[in-house]
């Protein structure tokens, strides 16, 4: 149930950033030159993008990181596995900062 509720929170986050980009790359497209509130909100966006990639990135490996403890602390041979499973979810982060590039981008 807890996990459910985790993707839930992840999925409405998505949506969330990508509702600041679509609603500040409409107000650049409306506007003749100089930087608005389309910008700031690109800007937000930017930001949500990687605040939530980060934070979702912290509760899975926490949750990684203490099964790998478990693991490694009854079998040390499968450190190099549990390493590689720790690092996986830092793709959230890194994909947030490619969003976050491409806003930037824009502004």
């Amino acid at each position: 149930m807890k996990r459910r509720g985790a993707v839930l929170v992840l999925i409405l986050m998505a949506l969330y950033v990508a509702s600041f980009a679509a609603m500040a790359a409409a107000q650049e497209l409306g506007k003749a030159g100089g930087a608005g509130i389309g910008a700031g909100l690109l800007g937000v966006g930017a930001g949500i993008a990687i605040g939530f990639g980060a934070v979702g990135t912290g509760i899975a490996q926490s949750r990684i990181g203490g099964a790998a403890a478990g693991v490694v602390a009854e079998r040390p041979e499968m450190f190099g596995i549990m390493l590689v499973l720790l690092v996986i979810p830092e793709t959230l982060v890194i994909f947030g900062f490619v969003i976050a590039f491409f806003l930037y981008g824009k502004i």
